[in-house]
């Protein structure tokens, strides 16, 4: 009978590739939400104030 010395353990090394899935696809999900304000209406009012804002704090407009 044989007796094993080093019994392998088991490790979660796997889990880190699950963290990086979850991460990308929050990661895009997000990617798409800002896409989808900054490309419709919202996006332009948002925009048009920040610039006007910048311009105002630079004394120009």
């Amino acid at each position: 009978m044989k007796v094993r010395r080093h019994a392998k353990t088991r490790t979660e090394s796997g889990i880190t590739t699950a963290e990086y899935a979850v991460g990308t696809a929050a990661g895009a999900g997000f990617a798409g939400l800002l896409y989808t304000l900054l490309t419709g209406a919202f996006g332009d009012q948002l925009l048009e104030r920040l610039f006007q804002h910048v311009m105002s704090l630079l004394g120009i407009g």
